[in-house]
């Protein structure tokens, strides 16, 4: 098991509000370089469909983010759609999976 430095517990815990808010499987949140947050969980809509971690992408560019330094997902998995989009974002990005309770997969 992977030990957490404190930023990314702190996105652990921004991400678990967010899936506990939406009442949904899933959420995420991300870290850009200004050290400014960003949460998500999945929209499910006849519209529009994201995961938690698009969704937090999404918010982080809707702010005006040009880079995330980190980002984290809980509850998904590493081929979750979001992954690409985090890296588009920004290439060095890292980012941890978690499970539902925010231990690292």
């Amino acid at each position: 098991m992977t030990e957490l430095d404190a930023e990314d517990t702190k996105l652990v815990v921004l991400a678990r509000g967010a899936m506990g808010r939406a009442e949904a499987s899933s959420g995420a949140a991300g870290r850009d370089a200004d050290g400014r947050t960003y949460a998500g969980a999945p929209v499910v809509l006849n519209a529009l469909r994201l995961t938690a971690l698009q969704a937090a992408v999404a918010a982080a560019v809707s702010s005006g983010a040009t880079g995330l330094e980190a980002a984290v997902l809980v509850g998904g998995a590493a081929d979750d759609p979001g992954v690409a989009a985090v890296h588009e974002l920004s290439g060095e990005a890292k980012v941890i999976v978690t499970d539902r309770a925010g231990t690292p997969v």
